[in-house]
């Protein structure tokens, strides 16, 4: 049984290492370490550990490691009487790629009441003419999705900075 989970946990590693190579514009083995990191949760994946489960080098995975820690991703804690670190997932990070995705869908939200307003000048404009007008109802529904969805994440992240669970 637990080498099963192991199996399915590395095909996770590998899986969202993929992932996150693309959208953290990471190294193949940093996005397979901040995968391990997330799927080993609080309780922390240790160096020695990461260099047998990788199977890459010391200097490959300290490389890395310090790569990450540089950009905020992971952080890690040590236990009294226990020379090792224990690397987990920062949080900080993921509120930040939060606030990136809100500010993303804030400037498309704009974007589309731009064109929104647009579009219904012109179909004012045609309220003589026979013309076909167009149609606002993808717009509505458009912005109507983004403010939901953002409702959403905002009260994720919320939870994660009243620290309501863990990574």
């Amino acid at each position: 049984m637990k080498e099963n989970i192991c199996q399915v946990k590395m095909a996770l590693v590998e899986k969202l290492g993929v992932h996150l190579e693309k959208r953290e514009n990471l190294a193949p083995v940093a996005a397979r370490i901040l995968a391990y990191v997330i799927l080993t949760g609080k309780k922390g994946a240790t160096f020695e550990e990461m260099v047998a489960v990788l199977c890459a080098s010391k200097s490959t995975i300290s490389t890395h490691l310090n790569h990450l820690q540089d950009l905020k991703k992971i952080e890690y804690f040590t236990k009294t009487g226990d020379r090792k670190k224990y690397f987990i997932i920062n949080k900080d990070s993921v509120i930040h790629h939060i606030d990136k995705v809100i500010k993303e869908w804030e400037e498309v939200r704009t974007l589309h009441l731009e064109i929104k307003a647009y579009k219904n000048t012109i179909n004012l404009e045609k309220i003589d003419t026979n013309e076909e007008k167009f149609d606002l109802s993808f717009h509505n529904d458009y912005i109507k999705f983004i403010d939901e969805a953002t409702t959403s994440i905002e009260e994720l992240r919320k939870k994660l900075q009243d620290k309501k669970f863990d990574l």
